[in-house]
């Protein structure tokens, strides 16, 4: 029977798929810690309290790079070149989800619109990377070799997704409303879109190196498939919605470190 543990067990087992799963995310997370940076130092005037949090979540996800390659060195494997169909930090970009790196390599301020759009796109993929990381706490949070890792990163994940709804909250009362309502919606039906591509690409791959049968690689196809259809069909208001969180000023205050995995 397939289920996410059974099939995450496997990929965890077999060093080359290890390998190029630990090279995804570590690429992924990397890559978003030089955006949230580079937003960090353009923040506007009149949003500069901004910027420390947003320093902070470009640290996390620096953070996370560092625990994936950690893993990696653990078992003695060096990080592998991410297919580009794999790449879901450059296909959402591509997509026009995120600020436009041409944009973010410029030395000039962003305007307030960027900000607010900025937020508005990472409270989506933020609720992807919480959902899937609580999955794999479920599933591998006691794990001996992984579970100290996913936990820490699942715990910066809700951190960085309460900080996107408090933020979003703030500006809509300042009159941001109808715009963070708009990039929301368009930046949800984006995201399951291109999350479902790259499923599709990195199955195929871990499929090819684990050499699964026919069969078994269509029926995993078809359940990738199948999600989407139900995220498209009503599953992507989960990823619009904006509540107050439990967890206020998540990413004020000192941020945890991770030294043994740096």
């Amino acid at each position: 029977m397939l289920s996410a543990r059974s099939l995450f067990q496997e990929i965890v087992d077999n060093d080359d798929t290890f390998q190029l799963f630990c090279s995804i995310a570590a690429s992924g997370e990397t890559q978003g810690g030089w955006e949230n940076g580079r937003i960090a130092a353009l923040v506007p005037d009149g949003m500069r309290d901004l910027a420390p949090k947003i320093t902070r979540h470009g640290a996390d996800e620096d953070k996370h790079g560092r625990i994936f390659n950690a893993l990696l060195r653990k078992r003695g494997l060096p990080p592998v070149p991410v297919p580009p169909e794999t790449d879901y930090t450059m296909l959402l970009e591509r997509a026009g989800i995120g600020l436009a790196h041409e944009k973010l390599r410029r030395d000039e301020p962003l305007t307030e619109r960027d900000i607010v759009v900025y937020l508005s796109h990472s409270r989506v993929t933020e609720q992807r990377a919480a959902d899937q990381m609580d999955m794999l706490v479920k599933n591998f949070g006691d794990h001996p070799e992984l579970g100290k890792a996913i936990r820490l990163i699942s715990h910066d994940e809700d951190n960085h997704l309460a900080y996107c709804h408090e933020e979003l909250l703030r500006l809509a009362r300042q009159g941001h409303g109808r715009t963070i309502q708009q990039v929301l919606r368009e930046s949800a039906l984006v995201e399951i879109r291109v999350y479902r591509d790259v499923s599709l690409a990195v199955m195929a791959h871990m499929g090819r190196l684990l050499n699964w049968p026919a069969p078994k690689a269509a029926a995993l196809a078809a359940g990738i498939r199948g999600m989407h259809a139900y995220e498209r069909f009503s599953g992507w208001h989960r990823m619009v919605g904006l509540q107050l969180p439990q967890r206020l000023d998540a990413l004020g205050g000192v941020p945890a470190t991770a030294p043994e995995y740096a």
